[in-house]
């Protein structure tokens, strides 16, 4: 069912290299091609709409999912995926998309991935974005990320944009309960025409909770990106949003953070920065026998792993 062009795509957005071990489930332009479950996580189609429900038992340790999507072929495509995260459970899910488009079409894929991570449990979730194909047709990616947080639990988010996605809009929700915790950290690519925004807001309900927001980005030629970055504190809390953007050639970046106390024991932070590569830093590995593209591209690489 996995040809040349599907494997390289599940190679990009989830690292595979063959089908994992463990839980999986594969979507290919629109259909399962392939599911796995074991004695502590679960995977079942929803009966009322596309996607699918993962189910982690309480007390799951050690244990990963993935859930690739894939396209190529030219299609709209659109799924809810809702992950139940069982007490006291630590677990890796392993999400993202991959898009190759011949066409002249748009190709196109939303996704909403709704979490409820229970009490004491620690989730990390991957999720890489990437286009490619030579058609000139646009290729899409919306993803919306909602997330609940029980108390003493931890939600860790890796949110990537490689390369290659035309249009993005990224829409992440997450409330924080008594002592939860969330680390975000986004990396984010864009060149040519391409547009992206990035919307983040991050609710802190629960005494103690805390938040910690890191998003990185590049954009070049005449790309443009908006970043709103937004947490609001309602309990005795911590919060800190770092946004910094590198911007080349004709591109544009709007940063846009915002921070609102609602309790006087709430400890909130922003920083944001936007600038260009520092001449020093060309100048030091062009001495070490770099060319200037091959010292820029190191920088980026760097600032963006």
């Amino acid at each position: 069912m996995l040809n040349a062009v599907d494997k390289n795509l599940l190679e990009q957005v989830a690292d595979l290299h063959k089908i994992p071990q463990g839980a999986y489930n594969i979507r290919k332009n629109g259909q399962g091609v392939g599911r796995n479950t074991t004695a502590n996580i679960d995977i079942v189609t929803k009966g009322d709409k596309p996607g699918i429900d993962i189910i982690i038992k309480p007390g799951t340790k050690g244990e990963s999912v993935h859930i690739p999507v894939i396209l190529s072929e030219t299609m709209n495509d659109m799924v809810y995926n809702t992950f139940e995260i069982g007490e006291d459970s630590d677990v890796v899910i392993v999400a993202g998309c991959g898009i190759h488009n011949m066409s002249s079409e748009k190709s196109q894929h939303d996704g909403v991935h709704e979490f409820f991570v229970r009490k004491g449990a620690h989730v990390k979730y991957i999720e890489k974005h990437y286009g490619e194909g030579d058609g000139s047709g646009a290729r899409v990616l919306n993803p919306k990320t909602i997330i609940e947080v029980e108390e003493d639990g931890v939600a860790e988010l890796e949110m990537i944009q490689i390369k290659g996605v035309d249009r993005t809009i990224r829409d992440t929700e997450v409330k924080l309960h008594k002592n939860a915790r969330l680390i975000v950290s986004e990396r984010l690519l864009t060149y040519l025409d391409q547009t992206a925004e990035s919307n983040i807001t991050v609710e802190l309900l629960g005494e103690d909770s805390s938040a910690q927001i890191i998003s990185r980005s590049v954009a070049q030629n005449d790309s443009k990106q908006v970043f709103h970055l937004n947490m609001r504190g309602f309990a005795k809390c911590r919060g800190h949003i770092q946004c910094d953007s590198i911007i080349m050639h004709n591109a544009q970046v709007s940063s846009i953070p915002e921070i609102t106390a609602f309790h006087s024991d709430a400890e909130l932070i922003h920083e944001a920065a936007i600038g260009k590569i520092a001449s020093e830093q060309l100048i030091k590995l062009m001495s070490l026998g770099l060319s200037e593209t091959e010292a820029e591209n190191t920088v980026l690489k760097g600032f963006l792993k």
